[in-house]
């Protein structure tokens, strides 16, 4: 396949993403040559190509066209989105069920933070000027946005800002900055974010095969194969416990009229809870175990 005709996909080249996304593109079979500064790594197996970006560069690149694919924060594509004669809107094809952060108001502890109302009038520090921009306009709040690019933490000590609005995981670099976390302006997470797409060829079929892959990957993550024995008189039962599966397969078990054997993929997490409702209702012989891998 000729070099144009390869599929492009946007990775951050260092940080919080980067080994979640490798490990991703990895399961969903891909094999890629990568040297110690290299920035494009070529796929040995399959015409997929990963440009090592950084994150804030990922939006321009798929508005612009020279990206296919990007995974990147929702909360990056959200502030570095591009718009304007030529480019492409990028769209959401899936939540990678990693890098789960949220955008938050953070305060010092003597700040008295009530509600939104608050922050009329102050100073907010962030790196996030436009989602904080639009968070303010929505609550109807007038005030003073400080953009900087690192470091918003210290902002409050330095006198350069009343608050802050910051990215928060653990809430441990605000506890070390004697700063608490007041109000939560959006939850974000990692996405993969698609360009336009191809009409129609072997780039079409490629790019098909690659978002199926990941969104297989993705939904098996918490799916699990469950076996066990049950009641047959309790199989309504039965299912209603099996969490966020599909019909399940009901085997009949030799010489018993009265039990049968259950199997499921169940698309949910599966607790200790379940298990025991399970137990509770006359299962017995309970199997757990993980899902490789699972097309739709």
């Amino acid at each position: 396949m000729d070099t144009q005709d390869r599929i492009k996909v946007a990775v951050q080249k260092s940080g919080r993403l980067t080994e979640n996304s490798l490990a991703l593109l990895r399961t969903c079979g891909l094999s890629y040559s990568r040297g110690t500064d290299q920035l494009i790594c070529f796929g040995e197996n399959m015409p997929v190509d990963l440009l090592l970006v950084r994150d804030d560069d990922i939006p321009s690149l798929l508005a612009e066209g020279v990206c296919d694919l990007g995974i990147v924060g929702l909360n990056v594509m959200l502030e570095k989105a591009v718009d304007g004669p030529g480019l492409v809107r990028p769209r959401e094809v899936a939540s990678l069920g990693f890098g789960q952060c949220r955008l938050s108001l953070a305060a010092p502890r003597d700040f008295e933070y009530r509600n939104a109302a608050d922050l009329c009038g102050r100073r907010i520090a962030t790196s996030y000027p436009r989602v904080l921009g639009a968070w303010l306009a929505e609550k109807g709040v007038s005030a003073d946005v400080v953009t900087l690019s690192g470091a918003v933490e210290i902002a409050p000590r330095l006198g350069r800002a009343d608050v802050i609005c910051d990215l928060v995981s653990t809430g441990s670099t605000l506890a070390a900055n004697d700063l608490v976390e007041a109000e939560v302006v959006m939850e974000s997470r990692a996405v993969l974010m698609a360009g336009d797409p191809p009409e129609t060829g072997a780039r079409a079929d490629w790019m098909d095969r690659l978002i199926s892959r990941i969104e297989g990957v993705v939904r098996v993550r918490e799916s699990k194969y469950i076996m066990l024995h049950a009641p047959r008189s309790q199989l309504d039962e039965i299912r209603r416990l099996l969490p966020g599966s599909e019909a399940p397969t009901v085997i009949p078990l030799e010489g018993r009229d009265d039990k049968v054997a259950v199997h499921a993929v169940c698309r949910e997490n599966v607790f200790w809870e379940t298990l025991e409702g399970l137990k509770a209702v006359g299962a017995s012989s309970v199997l757990v175990l993980p899902v490789e891998k699972m097309l739709a």
